[in-house]
């Protein structure tokens, strides 16, 4: 197997992050979202977005996982307080996993171990003392994920709207200490958000 590492995403990764959110998420969301919306995974706001947040600084944080010459994943994560007035148990003290996505193929390698720890490493030196990350209720790969660091549902959902259908979300929030010594290397199923 090729060396697999995580490291910071620079302006150069931007294509390859855009590839792995459009691939991953129209292979793992089909039946989620409208053909639409998948689309403008590749387009130019999306590409101006991703740039943006990789760029952005302090608080933000974008990674990429390799595996040799390929970029098999990536992450973000924000230490930034989002304000939400539904939120009913605030705290600004808890860093948001944006995304975080291994392509299927690339799975069950600890690439999804290595970017949760990369961006859990982050918040915790921005601050964060806790963790939450928004996951489509129905994507069970990316809960199951979650659910091995200990992260659960803290109740609150919410619901998007993507175009003809509306996406259902749930909120996972955990503790971005590192895991036990004894944890195993694998990142269990592949799913669109490991």
């Amino acid at each position: 197997m090729a060396l697999a590492t995580v490291r910071a995403a620079t302006p150069d990764d931007v294509d390859e992050i855009i590839r792995i959110q459009s691939n991953t998420w129209t292979t793992a969301y089909a039946e989620l979202l409208p053909e639409a919306a998948l689309q403008r995974l590749s387009g130019p706001a999306a590409r101006r977005a991703w740039a943006a947040s990789v760029s952005a600084g302090a608080g933000q944080h974008v990674f990429v996982a390799t595996e040799g010459s390929w970029t098999v994943g990536f992450c973000a994560a924000s230490s930034i307080e989002q304000d939400d007035p539904d939120d009913p148990h605030p705290d600004d003290t808890r860093g948001t996993l944006v995304t975080l996505l291994v392509e299927p193929r690339w799975g069950r390698r600890g690439h999804g171990r290595r970017l949760f720890e990369a961006a859990a490493a982050a918040l915790r030196s921005d601050g964060s003392k806790s963790g939450s990350a928004w996951v489509p209720e129905r994507d069970i790969a990316s809960r199951a994920f979650y659910a091995r660091r200990k992260w659960a549902a803290d109740g609150l959902v919410r619901v998007l709207d993507a175009g003809d259908r509306e996406l259902r979300e749930i909120r996972l929030v955990g503790s971005l200490e590192p895991p036990p010594a004894d944890e195993p290397d694998d990142d269990g199923a592949s799913g669109p958000d490991l």
